[in-house]
């Protein structure tokens, strides 16, 4: 995989940008919206930023590994809270008298 995306980097750029835009958006984003002058600047450092991971990633670090790693973790956590979720409405139900 990492010889892959080394044959392949631009590839490599998007998924290393899709993935660090996903991260972003459900980790870091605040719940207000910014402006569209900040969004566009801040998609700029993102792509500014996904450009240099992918200069570590052809240096044989790990990079996408470790974003995909990050989005499965993610992908975990909301299927636990979609658990926890139902649970409670299953004991809500199974509490209320008759």
């Amino acid at each position: 995989m990492q010889s892959w995306f080394a044959d392949h980097p631009i590839v490599a750029y998007i998924v290393i940008f899709v993935l660090l835009t996903f991260v972003y958006n459900r980790v870091f984003r605040v719940n207000q919206k910014l402006s569209p002058g900040k969004e566009v600047v801040l998609y700029l450092m993102m792509a500014l930023g996904s450009g240099m991971l992918l200069i570590f990633q052809h240096d044989k670090l790990p990079i996408i590994q470790c974003l995909l790693v990050a989005v499965g973790l993610m992908l975990l956590v909301r299927v636990r809270y979609l658990i926890e979720a139902r649970q409670k409405r299953k004991a809500a139900a199974g509490d209320k008298p008759r």
